[in-house]
């Protein structure tokens, strides 16, 4: 009671703090760096990433991209080469007349090495840099290229998505807070009993979103996907606890003519069961936290962050405001849309047994649907962007002009002798879906010694420590048939050096998807054990736990499930992400009705008035919370053209409305069904004594 006099007390100073507190935040929200390149959150001691840096540190080669000429004479692209030479981070250019310019004979050099680099009207050549792949430098080279070359230069590889990425991530992030905080305030205004408040509620929000996002600069970065998501999913998550404490004060207002006595009371009241509330939610977060797959940690980190912040806010700034702007508030409060539920619930009550039904026919095909959607995942970030944009385009070109889909290198030990390599490129290029193998030994042929290659051109595919060479494959990063290719390259490449790194978009991909398929599970195993244990300590029982989350885990079910049967894409994240997220988030629906059952029973009433009343008292703020994570993604959804976003967004809109009905149709038929059971397992239920007069539930 303490903490909430002095919240009351200090409310100007707690204003003005804040609005001081918001400066350094966007300062810091603006220089928080955003990473767009998935690949570098791989664990750091994975042999791929080890290889990347490695070929970094020896070759000054981070970033590679093809470039491809449409319908441009060689000598124009010649002199387009000595451009792209000059941008600062272009380490090295190849195409083919950087061998065929050499004092070799032109009938020396091997036919399929100019083949390769050339293909009817269209000619590539390869890029590397010596900056990293998502590195600003390199995302600044390759825009340069784009605008030295023109619009017949079609630049792929995974810098070109990643600019793609950003540019239009840029573009759409402002108008995605800002659909969030429309309808999500459309919605308030319809469901809430006052037309200023949801704008003050919005407020408050806001100021802790903006705290959120500036304290991200301590991270150094974040990924896209949490600067994209974490404003419109903190919305959404935090909107029930200002909702809580504005139905509290009007209710404290009824009771105490002081509204300042009021409001600080209500704050202790909101403080007691916003903080139990939260514990679930921050849970959900902080499990992706376990996933070695590091987006997950930083997604998790920053989102908890944002809910601790959000309880901070409802319970300081938000009474502040509300005090501040009280006459007003209470002049333009209105009655709520919502109706009295009695009826309602007492016919939900009544057909119980059809719930339940209904509820055990939709268990088998919604876990079927799961599981399929879980193995339908995509793993190739192209997928998430729209067709028309660059980088789609040049890697279409690149699979229809010169059949490549992706391409691996190679570190083999330079010291490894020139048989052995040539060897082994041989045996390379049998596996399926090679389409050629370039090294050394393939540029120069059998006739040209390698001493009279000059330093320059060496340099280009050899160090003191390494070999590399270039593999170009017909099959698409991320798909089985390459994965298994991987497999028999690193076969044949440990079969020669036993130190060789296969490197590469498609073996990072590969990497990618044997860490997520393990962490899916860990994270899931996380989120429920970390939830049951909180909901074991809130409602001090042992079954409610196993009912509570079985209802929310149908909800995540049928919600992932339907992904499956109306044949919708999902990136590889987005059911980590939801499982956890719709958990965390929903699960309090369930426990706000749990905590209303519980105390009305042990109050004595018998099982269905103690049902009916925690469901009638309970739909409104259920049907609040649940319309308002629905509002603030589904906009989003429905705009995005990043399918990333656009996928996840509309999960959480579809998961809130499934675990929303659950829990008003399902959850009381289940108290209904195991109502001894839970009297015998929770404290506090086991002697009850009934009441003489009973509440109808007709009421």
């Amino acid at each position: 009671m303490r903490l909430a006099k002095s919240v009351v007390k200090h409310r100007i100073l707690i204003l003005i703090l804040t609005v001081i507190l918001m400066i350094p935040s966007v300062i810091g929200m603006i220089n928080t760096r955003v990473n767009y390149d998935m690949l570098t959150y791989l664990p750091s001691d994975m042999e791929t990433v080890i290889g990347q840096n490695e070929l970094l540190k020896d070759f000054d080669k981070g970033a590679f991209t093809f470039l491809i000429f449409e319908d441009m004479p060689n000598k124009d692209v010649a002199k387009l080469k000595e451009k792209i030479e000059a941008i600062d981070h272009v380490d090295t250019v190849l195409w083919y007349d950087s061998l065929a310019d050499l004092s070799i004979p032109m009938e020396l050099l091997p036919d399929a090495v100019y083949k390769e680099f050339n293909s009817g009207h269209s000619t590539m050549m390869a890029v590397f840099f010596d900056t990293g792949t998502s590195d600003g430098l390199t995302m600044d080279a390759v825009e340069e290229i784009r605008s030295v070359c023109g619009k017949q230069c079609f630049v792929s590889g995974m810098t070109a998505l990643v600019v793609d990425l950003k540019d239009l991530c840029e573009k759409e992030e402002p108008i995605y807070v800002g659909l969030a905080v429309v309808l999500a305030c459309v919605a308030m205004v319809a469901l809430l009993d006052g037309w200023l408040i949801p704008f003050v509620f919005l407020a408050s929000i806001g100021a802790m979103i903006i705290l959120n996002l500036g304290t991200n600069i301590f991270f150094g970065e974040i990924s896209y996907i949490t600067k994209a998501l974490s404003a419109v999913l903190q919305l959404a998550v935090t909107m029930d606890y200002s909702i809580f404490l504005w139905h509290s004060y009007n209710e404290q207002r009824e009771k105490h003519s002081d509204n300042k006595e009021a409001m600080a009371v209500a704050v202790k009241e909101t403080l007691t069961s916003v903080v139990g509330s939260s514990i679930t939610t921050i849970a959900g977060f902080v499990a992706l936290c376990f996933m070695s797959f590091t987006l997950g940690r930083d997604l998790g980190i920053v989102m908890a962050k944002g809910v601790l912040l959000g309880v901070i806010g409802c319970v300081t700034v938000l009474p502040a405001l509300i005090l501040v702007l009280d006459k007003p508030l209470q002049k333009t409060r209105h009655r709520s849309i919502i109706p009295p539920m009695g009826k309602y619930a007492n016919g939900v009550v009544k057909a119980f047994p059809v719930f339940l039904i209904i509820f055990a026919i939709l268990v088998a095909p919604a876990y079927y649907g799961y599981s399929k959607a879980n193995d339908e995942v995509y793993y190739d970030m192209g997928e998430c962007l729209p067709e028309d944009m660059n980088y789609v385009i040049s890697n279409s070109k690149l699979r229809e002009d010169f059949d490549i889909a992706s391409t691996h290198m190679i570190l083999v030990d330079s010291k490894l002798p020139a048989k052995s390599v040539k060897n082994m490129m041989a045996e390379m290029k049998n596996v399926d879906g090679v389409k050629y193998v370039l090294g050394l030994e393939s540029v120069i042929g059998s006739r040209v010694p390698e001493e009279i290659l000059p330093d320059s051109v060496k340099s280009i595919l050899e160090s003191d420590r390494w070999e590399l060479l270039l593999i170009n494959s017909e099959y698409k990063a991320a798909s089985d048939d390459v994965n298994e290719q991987i497999d028999k390259l690193n076969t044949v490449l440990k079969k020669y050096d036993e130190n060789g790194m296969l490197i590469g978009e498609a073996p990072c991909m590969k990497d990618m998807i044997e860490t997520t398929g393990h962490d899916f599970a860990v994270v899931t195993a996380v989120s429920v054990i970390a939830i049951f244990l909180i909901i074991l300590l809130v409602e001090k029982s042992i079954s409610l736990p196993f009912i509570l989350i079985a209802v929310i885990e149908v909800g995540i079910f049928i919600n992932l499930g339907l992904t499956h049967y109306l044949g919708q894409s999902m990136a590889f994240i987005t059911p980590i992400c939801i499982s956890t997220i719709q958990l965390g988030a929903t699960v309090d629906y369930a426990i706000l009705m749990t905590t209303r059952y519980k105390a009305e029973r042990i109050a004595g009433r018998d099982k269905k008035n103690a049902v009916w009343t925690a469901l009638y008292t309970s739909i409104p703020s259920i049907i609040v919370s649940g319309m308002g994570l629905f509002a603030a993604t589904f906009g989003v959804a429905l705009y995005s053209d990043i399918e990333i976003i656009s996928s996840m967004c509309m999960l959480m809109a579809r998961g809130a409305i499934i675990s929303m009905l659950l829990v008003i149709f399902v959850l009381p038929a289940l108290f209904m069904l195991f109502d001894k059971i839970i009297c015998k397992t929770t404290l506090g239920m086991t002697k009850i004594k009934p009441i003489k007069t009973e509440v109808s539930i007709n009421e």
